[in-house]
């Protein structure tokens, strides 16, 4: 089942048996990679019907913080990876004691958590905009002021999606309070609002034996602090690719990591480069890469996490994504139809059973000969449902 491979690590071959720390869409996407790959696969959720249940082998329930949970969905696995980073670290500690965690446990420990995360990156030269972390409402105060009172205020464990983070427009005291306040009086990093032109991101994988490889760029359009739709390529200047995706592999390096690592950030008006916020596994921005790229980001992380030769990353279509929130549901189940109509697009649900405003239900993909007609397909596509609901 496994062959040493060249550094003395031992790579999986299929019939070995993947295990998932998470079983939502980002697991079930991984796992069904896997199972193509001709892998078993099983997953640690709290949820027991959690959107990958229906595609693997096994679903071990289990909370974030729960060892227990974790040893037994590490127990007899060839390879642990994740499709959350908000895992308890005891849980991490007791899996990595088991079986390979990838990525490991220190990795995930500084990522999980932006107050160790930003300082982090900071302090091993990669640039970041001015921030500072605060751990009471009076080192709020002075943070907001020195950073000159316009601020995002983001929580240091938690958030995403567009909660845990709070903009601050001034340095009013009530604000402040206020703020603090809305995000549980917690620790939290303050960090100075910057003139954006726009954001990117761009996924790196490394296996085992240090081999690294970076997908192309891909531009990011958000909405209420939500990742609303993505396009590959990305359309930027060739020197601004080069800077960041030398940046993804020189920040995976840096950690150590042995998995994914999505490396979002920040293009602002003047040019500069500046890194928002890292996730070790696969991502929203890059779901495309299952139409667009010679391999996608799911398959990525199945090698990685296996010690796989890493698959190429060369874009072969440029290919765009559009997310489908919970409100798409909210009068009733949506047609279809008329979205698959457009040329070149696809549908993907998570098979999730409740839908919420701001939850991620689903998203459509599609390729076009052109970044611009890919991401109009998708667009269209989205409008088509929300044409036959209105």
């Amino acid at each position: 089942m496994t062959r040493v491979a060249q550094h003395g690590t031992r790579a999986v071959q299929p019939g070995g048996t993947l295990a998932i720390l998470g079983g939502g869409q980002l697991g079930r996407m991984m796992a069904m990679a896997a199972r193509t790959m001709g892998y078993h696969v099983r997953v640690m959720d709290p949820e027991a019907r959690c959107p990958a249940s229906f595609v693997v082998d096994e679903t071990i329930v289990g909370k974030w913080d729960d060892a227990d949970a974790a040893r037994r969905l590490a127990t007899g696995a060839d390879a642990v990876t994740l499709e959350i980073e908000q895992i308890g670290v005891d849980a991490l500690e007791r899996v990595a004691e088991i079986a390979p965690l990838r990525p490991g446990v220190e990795p995930i420990r500084i990522i999980q958590d932006k107050t160790l995360q930003k300082p982090w990156l900071a302090e091993n030269g990669f640039p970041v905009g001015a921030f500072i972390v605060v751990r009471s409402e009076v080192e709020l105060q002075e943070a907001v002021a020195a950073l000159g009172g316009n601020v995002f205020l983001k929580i240091g464990r938690g958030g995403y999606d567009g909660r845990g983070q709070v903009r601050i427009y001034s340095a009013n005291a009530d604000g402040i309070q206020k703020a603090w306040n809305a995000l549980g009086g917690r620790p939290c990093v303050a960090e100075q609002a910057l003139e954006l032109d726009f954001e990117i991101s761009v996924m790196a994988a490394r296996n085992p034996d240090g081999e690294v490889r970076s997908f192309p760029a891909a531009r990011n359009h958000h909405e209420n602090q939500i990742l609303a739709w993505s396009v590959l390529p990305a359309g930027i200047a060739p020197d601004l690719e080069t800077r960041a995706q030398e940046l993804a592999r020189a920040i995976i390096a840096k950690l150590g990591i042995e998995g994914l690592l999505c490396v979002e950030m920040f293009v602002t008006k003047q040019g500069e480069l500046f890194v928002n916020e890292l996730a070790p596994r696969p991502h929203n921005s890059y779901h495309q890469s299952e139409r667009g790229c010679v391999t996608s980001q799911f398959e990525q992380a199945v090698r990685a996490a296996l010690n796989l030769p890493l698959g190429s990353t060369e874009l072969i279509a440029p290919c765009a994504i559009v997310n489908l929130l919970g409100d798409v549901w909210l009068d009733g189940p949506p047609d279809f139809a008329a979205a698959l109509a457009v040329p070149g697009v696809r549908l993907h649900l998570y098979e999730k059973h409740t839908a919420r405003p701001g939850r991620k239900m689903g998203h459509l993909s599609s390729v076009g000969a052109t970044r611009e007609e890919a991401l109009e397909r998708v667009l269209e596509a989205k409008r088509k449902i929300q044409e036959i609901r209105d």
